[in-house]
């Protein structure tokens, strides 16, 4: 607290595809029983990862071919990951190049069981994966092993009505139940409330614009 200067921890090398360059990166989490950072390099088509040790000058690959956007651990340490292009998100074991689908896959468009520019993710501990679909301008809910997903905010087409959404991103789950969705094309930010309390999460605020994600837990990490 009270530093003046910020220390990059991943990147800072310029643009670049080397393993000590980022190309414009979206979403990062901390994985904490790896003391590292897992991060969306979506300009070169990867997942990297990057050891948080001092000293680090380089990340490693952990999965390519890929086309991320948000990515999102879940307690059993399954890695989930939005293809924006593929209209998809996978589930990955770390270390798994292939995954296994979990909701979209289907093309894309705005039927139940598709998606179209999947963005931000969040994964209760049920393994319920809750998608960003950003240009479907609605959040979808997908229960573990369903074939089809569940409008939960918004679905009613573009705008500014309490109703309705505009290209969302950001998404997170709080432990008072309030959805937080910010639509960043429209600054509008919205709270949608949900009748169960659906997690015990160690989270407490969220910062979010149109590069980069990052979650800040209780211990200020």
């Amino acid at each position: 607290m009270g530093d003046r200067n910020g220390q990059v921890v991943a990147g800072g090398h310029g643009q670049g595809n080397r393993l000590d360059q980022l190309n414009e990166p979206t979403d990062v989490l901390i994985d904490k029983e790896m003391d590292s950072l897992i991060i969306c390099d979506p300009g070169n088509r990867r997942v990297v990862r990057w050891s948080r040790r001092s000293g680090t000058t380089q990340g490693e690959i952990l999965i390519n071919n890929i086309d991320p956007y948000g990515l999102a651990m879940d307690d059993q340490r399954y890695l989930y990951i939005s293809d924006y292009k593929k209209d998809e998100v996978r589930r990955y074991q770390l270390r798994d190049k292939n995954g296994s689908l979990v909701a979209g896959g289907n093309g894309e468009g705005a039927g139940l069981n598709q998606l179209n520019f999947p963005t931000y993710l969040f994964i209760d501990q049920q393994q319920t994966v809750y998608v960003s679909d950003r240009d479907n301008h609605r959040v979808m809910k997908w229960n573990k092993g369903a074939k089809e997903g569940i409008v939960v905010a918004g679905g009613q087409g573009e705008g500014n009505a309490l109703t309705q959404l505009s290209n969302p991103q950001g998404l997170f789950v709080d432990t008072l139940v309030i959805w937080r969705i910010l639509c960043l094309m429209n600054n509008v930010d919205k709270s949608y409330f949900h009748h169960q309390h659906m997690i015990n999460s160690p989270l407490r605020g969220l910062l979010f614009n149109t590069t980069i994600k990052m979650i800040f837990n209780w211990n200020g990490i």
